[in-house]
Formats: structure tokens, C-alpha cells, sequence
């Protein structure tokens, strides 16, 4: 064929989704002519289709490169340098555009984007402006931000979608609707979008083709990749209740909250008794921090479809914000009465009572027990033999995780991985991304193979880890978001472990081994784990601080004349046992304040609550400071003392504390849940500020407040120390990992198992 040919080909595979098809083609184009603009501009897409933004940009900067004079290519570069960060380069872009007379409503939008505040209107995507004879089309703007341009661009919305219907031939087959249908019920999803993509191709003006193609880009958690076919549904169904509230979920995941919440109520002024419109309205107030409203709009959800399990469980989280933790519990039982088999709920089950103040390591353990009876024993009857026992192989090391991006894990997975000895180990991550940014290029850089699992069941993604042949698989997240645990019930690999993500047992079985210490997990506590602890010296982690955290500065009471406690963990762990030890401890310590700073009091409504529960104690306003800056280096060098949160202690803040000179106080509680104070302290060496009471917390926190020159030595000292400590020694952790990791895998080749 000829470039052309190949060129037409290759847009015929693009167009009905059959992207690897068009990337060869592409690709094959790019061997005999390298500038080839065309070729590269649409390998930029695909890579942007793949949720790859990053490796799209040399394409699109050499397609813009060979041709100047096409929009296109200017919009599509300006885009991706936003998509990746990059947005003084994609600033410097739409100037130079400007200047060669790009002009118009793509180009506000770019602009608009760049400052932060773009409405809910048409936005370049770079998916549906590749090069072709006959471009797919390009919705137009359906929605503003305000309520009553939005109603006037729909009732002209109205009138194209009702000119549209009267076209013959326009509208998809009953066998087509069928036929997608179909998939999406046998859960066939890539061949669904493949499916989707053709008849949005081939049917532009129906709605069908656009909303389950959107619907499918949601499901995979590829929002942005959803907002035009999810903005084409509203245009050409502008009475579809269910088309407004399906934008709301996409703009609420692209943190267009404000756009969100006017789709949502725009769904319920058509429908008003439409649950799953409440639903959404509920999530989107809840992310901006309105937790009373959120409430409001579930127990509304709820009492039109009083079994409506979603429903129940966000009410439960939004309790759960709101510090009302029996109550949460109570909520996710419920929905757990209507659907025992929920695994979403179970697992917001599990969180909160790790943060339960009341609960008993014995207790908690309990439920988790419960958990592997219903999601793990279950898929015991599918696990097969492994057959690889040879001790001495190069080691097949896999890594799950949903965080493989920038993410507080990021300071303690990189190293490992950066420092693993690819002599001895295969390094595989099998990332649950539906967005990628700067940090997960360089974890990409950091493996041998790097494997999307976005839209992979649970199943699928096991036959692939099986496939593969990993020796070893080690799970990163636990029961937070986006975990794979499904995974690991199957026992896809010989060995398998928890590690970091979550600071206590998964309750599976299936899982071989903690990874832990011995403060984590003391002597005597290993009945409250599922997996056989697995204990390094102390620390169990390292350590690589953020870049920007400055230094340290001298102890702020030395100027200000009194002494400042902080804190910077969520607001569940800040029970009331939390609050009664803190207000004590004001109390003791003349003229102290107290700093709480993390996202969970960014609005004046739980800072209020929270604050109510001081003055219950007799602790003013005047001497508490609630609120969330980020990064937080600034509220850490206004600290002297830092306090952790008990039972369930803090993560990483409280390394960065020490880091910036800040010592803490921890109580070493539960022996099971949430012990990382203790296990920071020690790996420090400075055990003397770990408490083994709420009465000797105070004191122990009091001691430090009491003498300033003391104070201020251990700040100026603090970061120095810990650059010696077993913390940042970075290479000498990761050979322990690697060492155990090779025990292990012997214990599995000598006996098959993990005694």
C-alpha cells in the first residue's frame, strides 16, 4: 500500500476502535517517513487514549513541528502539556498559537483550562481530533455555568435532536442494540467500547451509541476520556433525567464540582423522585465538603428506595466524615442486611472499625474473619498448583497497586523499587490507574513490565498474573480504594504478601505473609492477622522525603512565648478519647494552642464540629488552629510538638514531622490496628516519647513542652539524626525486602507453603 492508503487503513482501525491495528499502521508509516505529520499527530491520540499523555507529546510536537498552519495540532499538543502538568510550556504554546492566529472557542477553552476555572462547556480532547477524511464529530457546548444559559442551550439542544430523529437511516439496528447489550451483560467491556465507538461513528445524532460509550468510560475510570460522548448524550437527549446525572459523575471524578452539582439538579427537576440523581447530588456535596447536605440528599435517596445499597453505604462514609462512627457502622450493616455480598461496603465496614476508638483488637479481627468466609474461602475450589520450585531462578516480583502515581506511598515505593537488583528480580507493577502523571513515568522507568489492569476483572487480571509467571505478588493497598483483593482469593502466584498500603491484615487467608516489625506487630498479637507476620528489623519501611519541604527552622516558641502542639492526621482517628487527652494536655501547658490541619477541615462545618467537641471539655476557639493547607511544610515549621492520634496512630505525617524537626508523642495501644507511631519512633531511635497510657501521654508531652532549650536542641538535631537512621538507608532496606523475599520463596519451594 501506499502512505495514503496505509494512512486510511490505519484511521478505519482508529475510528472503530481497534487501536493496536492503527498503531501498527501508524508506526509503519513513521518507518519510511518519519515527519510524517499525520501518522504522528494520531499516534499522540492513541497514546492519550491509552491514558498515556505523557508519551503523546513528542508525536504531537512533531506533527505540529511539520505543519504550523494546523489548528489540530496546536490544540492537541496545548492539551496534553495540561494533562501532564506541564502548563507553563502549554502557556508558552498558546501565546506562539496565538500569534500564528488561533482563535475561537477551543482556544478560550484552553485558556480557561489553565487557569483553573473552565465551565462545563466544549473542551479540546485530543480523542476526537486525529486526521481523517471524515472526523468524527466534535460535540458542542451543551452547558455553561450558570442555570439559565444552560437551560437555553438545552431547548436548543432540543430542537437539533428533534430535526435529527426525523433523518431516515440515522438510528442504530435493533440487532446493533442487541448487540452491545449483550456484551455489556457478559461484561465484554473492550469489545463494548469497540462496539460503542462505531455506532457513535456511524450514527452521530442518536444518543445510544454516545451515552453507553460514556457510561463504559466512567465504569473504567476514564473520565476524561467520558466527557464528550457523556456531553453528546445530554445534547441529543436533552429530557433524559439519567443523561444529566450520568455528566455529574464525570464531572465530579474531573473535580468540576461546581458544573457536577448543577447537572444533578438539573436530573431532578425533570425527574424529582430519581434516587440514583440524589445519589450523585449526595457524592458531589461531599466532596466539596458540605456533609450535612450530602446526608440530606442520600436519606432522600433513601427514602424513595429505602434498599438502595450505594445509597446506604455513602451515607455511612459521609457519617464517617463527620466523626459519627456508630452511626457510620450502622449504615454499612444495613446495606449489608440488604446485600450481604456487597464488597464495597464490607470494606468501609473494615475502615471504620480500624479507627474505631472502643473497639478491641479481638473485635475488629472478628470481621475480618467474616470478610474471608464471604470474598476469600470462597474461590479456594479455582486455585491451581504452581509448579515452579526452582530456589535459585531469577525471581518474578509482582506489585498491585492503585497508587502508582503521585501519592504519599510514592515516598516509600519508590525507593524499593528504583534500588531492586534486576539481576536477581523481574519487576512487574500491575497499576489500577485511570490517570497517570509525572510519578507514574518514573515508576514505568523503574520495572521490567508495567501492565494497566483498568476494566480487568478480578478473574481476567488473575489468569494474566498466572500467565505471566510471577513468583511472587505483592499487594499495596489493602482495603483502600481501588484494591485488587478479588485478586489475591484466587492465589494466581506460589507466594503472595501485604505490605504499606494499609498498616494492618486483609483477612485473607490466601495472603502469605504481613510484612511488619516487631512494634507494629508485637509478640503475642499474630492471632489478629489472616497472614503469617513476617517481621523485619525496625523500621519495616523507608523513607524518601518530598523536594520541596525546605529547611528547618528554629523552635517557633522561643519566639511567639508559648508552645504550639499539632496535628496533621484525617479527622477519623481524632476520637473522643483523642480529644479528652489533648484538652488535658492545654490545659497542663500554659498558654498552648493547638494546630489540626489536614483536608478533612477544609470547611468551616466540620472545623465547627470539631471544635464543639474542645469546648465540651472546656477548650476555647482562641486556642485551637483548624483548617487544611497543602503542602503543609509551613503549619509543620509553626509546630513544636507534635501529637499523635491513638488508637489508630497517623501514617505518613508523622515522618514528615520528625523531618522538618518536630518530634511526637504516640501511644502505643491495640496491639494489632494502626501501631505506626511506635514503629517510627523506634526505627528513629527515640522510643522515650512512646506512651503506654493516656496518663502518660500528657506527661510525656508535658516533659517536652517544659523545657524549651531541650526543644529547640532535638529540632536543630532531629532531620540530621534521621538521615543516619535505618529510615533513609534506602539500598540496605531494599536488600532486606529482597532477602526476604528469597526466604520465602525457599520455604515455598522446600514445603509449599508458609509455616
Amino acid at each position: 500500500m501506499t502512505i495514503d492508503q496505509t494512512l486510511k487503513q490505519a484511521i478505519a482501525h482508529h475510528q472503530a476502535g481497534e487501536l493496536q491495528d492503527a498503531e501498527r499502521l501508524y508506526r509503519a508509516i513513521l518507518q519510511i517517513e518519519p515527519n510524517h505529520q499525520d501518522a504522528n499527530n494520531n499516534l499522540g491520540v492513541l497514546a492519550v487514549q491509552m491514558q498515556q499523555p505523557a508519551a503523546s507529546l513528542s508525536y504531537f510536537k512533531t506533527a505540529l513541528k511539520a505543519n504550523t498552519n494546523q489548528w489540530k495540532y496546536w490544540l492537541n499538543y496545548i492539551d496534553a502539556l495540561i494533562q501532564t502538568s506541564q502548563n507553563d510550556i502549554a502557556r508558552q504554546m498558546l501565546e506562539l498559537g496565538r500569534q500564528q492566529g488561533l482563535q475561537g472557542d477551543e482556544i478560550a477553552a484552553l485558556a480557561m483550562r489553565l487557569e483553573g476555572n473552565a465551565p462545563v462547556a466544549e473542551q479540546t480532547n485530543a480523542q476526537y481530533q486525529y486526521t481523517t477524511k471524515e472526523s468524527l464529530p466534535i460535540s458542542q457546548a451543551v452547558l455553561q455555568s450558570s442555570k439559565k444559559k444552560f437551560k437555553s442551550t438545552r431547548t436548543k439542544a432540543d430542537k437539533s435532536a428533534k430535526k435529527s430523529a426525523r433523518h431516515k437511516g440515522k438510528n442504530p439496528s435493533p440487532q446493533q442494540i442487541n448487540a452491545l447489550m449483550a456484551l455489556l451483560t457478559e461484561g465484554r467491556y473492550a469489545e463494548a467500547v469497540t462496539l460503542a465507538q462505531i455506532l457513535t461513528v456511524r450514527f452521530p445524532l442518536h444518543e445510544f451509541g454516545w451515552k453507553v460509550l460514556g457510561a463504559l468510560f466512567q465504569q473504567m475510570g476514564r473520565s476524561a476520556d467520558a466527557l464528550i460522548p457523556m456531553q453528546k448524550s445530554v445534547a441529543l437527549s436533552p429530557g433524559d433525567a439519567e443523561a444529566y446525572s450520568n455528566l455529574s459523575l464525570t464531572l465530579k471524578d474531573l473535580s468540576r464540582l461546581d458544573e457536577a452539582e448543577i447537572c444533578c439538579r438539573l436530573a431532578l427537576e425533570i425527574k424529582p423522585d430519581y434516587a440514583e440523581a440524589h445519589l450523585n447530588l449526595g457524592n458531589t456535596l461531599g466532596d466539596m465538603g458540605r456533609l450535612e447536605e450530602a446526608k440530606a440528599s442520600y436519606q432522600r435517596a433513601l427514602q424513595i428506595k429505602p434498599d438502595y445499597v450505594k445509597a446506604h453505604r455513602n451515607l455511612g462514609v459521609t457519617l464517617q466524615n463527620m466523626f459519627r462512627l456508630d452511626e457510620a457502622e450502622a449504615s454499612y450493616r444495613q446495606a449489608l442486611e440488604i446485600k450481604p455480598d456487597d464488597e464495597d461496603t464490607f470494606g468501609n465496614l473494615l475502615f471504620v472499625l480500624n479507627y474505631h476508638p472502643d473497639k478491641s483488637g479481638e473485635e475488629i479481627f472478628e470481621v475480618y474473619r467474616e470478610y474471608d468466609v464471604k470474598f476469600g474461602l470462597p474461590y479456594r475450589s479455582e486455585w491451581r498448583p504452581h509448579n515452579n520450585r526452582e530456589t535459585q531462578s531469577r525471581l518474578k516480583v509482582g506489585y498491585v497497586s492503585p497508587d502508582f502515581k503521585k501519592h504519599p506511598v510514592r515516598h516509600f515505593l519508590e525507593p524499593l523499587l528504583a534500588h531492586h537488583d534486576k539481576n536477581a528480580l523481574e519487576i512487574y507493577a500491575y497499576a489500577e490507574l485511570a490517570r497517570e502523571d509525572e510519578v507514574t513515568a518514573r515508576y514505568k522507568h523503574y520495572v521490567d513490565q508495567w501492565i494497566p489492569t483498568i476494566g480487568l476483572s478480578d478473574a481476567a487480571l488473575a489468569e494474566r498474573i498466572r500467565a505471566d509467571g510471577i513468583d511472587i505478588l505483592v499487594d499495596l493497598a489493602g482495603h483502600t480504594a481501588n484494591n485488587r483483593l478479588g485478586v489475591f482469593a484466587r492465589k494466581p502466584a506460589p507466594v503472595s504478601l501485604s505490605w504499606l498500603g494499609y498498616g494492618y491484615t486483609t483477612g485473607l487467608t490466601a495472603i502469605d505473609y504481613f510484612l511488619c516489625d516487631e512494634a507494629i506487630v508485637p509478640a503475642d498479637s499474630e492471632g489478629l492477622f489472616s497472614e503469617k507476620p513476617w517481621r523485619l528489623e525496625t523500621p519495616c519501611f523507608f523513607y524518601r522525603p518530598a523536594e520541596d519541604m525546605g529547611e528547618v527552622n528554629p523552635l517557633p516558641a522561643m519566639s511567639v512565648g508559648y508552645v504550639t502542639f499539632g496535628c496533621l492526621s484525617r479527622g477519623v482517628r481524632i476520637n473522643h478519647r483523642v480529644i479528652r487527652v489533648w484538652s488535658e494536655l492545654l490545659k497542663r501547658v500554659e498558654g498552648a494552642k493547638l494546630v489540626i490541619d489536614s483536608k478533612d477541615f477544609r470547611e468551616t462545618h466540620s472545623q465547627d464540629i470539631l471544635a464543639e467537641k474542645f469546648a465540651a471539655h472546656g477548650i476555647s476557639r482562641a486556642q485551637l488552629q483548624i483548617g487544611y493547607h497543602s503542602p503543609p511544610w509551613d503549619i509543620l515549621r509553626g509546630m513544636d510538638i507534635g501529637l499523635d492520634c491513638f488508637p489508630h496512630n497517623s501514617g505518613t505525617t508523622l515522618i514528615e514531622s520528625l523531618y522538618m524537626g518536630v518530634p511526637f508523642v504516640t501511644l502505643a495501644g491495640r496491639p494489632s490496628v494502626g501501631r505506626l507511631g511506635s514503629c517510627v519512633l523506634q526505627g528513629v531511635g527515640h522510643p522515650e516519647w512512646i506512651a503506654e497510657s493516656e496518663d502518660d501521654y500528657v506527661a510525656k508531652a508535658v516533659e517536652l513542652a517544659s523545657d524549651l532549650t531541650r526543644l529547640s536542641s532535638i529540632r536543630s538535631t532531629l532531620r540530621n539524626q534521621i538521615e543516619e537512621d535505618p529510615l533513609r538507608d534506602e539500598v540496605g532496606f531494599v536488600r532486606k525486602v529482597e532477602e526476604a523475599y528469597r526466604r520465602m520463596w525457599k520455604i515455598w519451594c522446600e514445603t509449599g507453603d508458609k509455616t
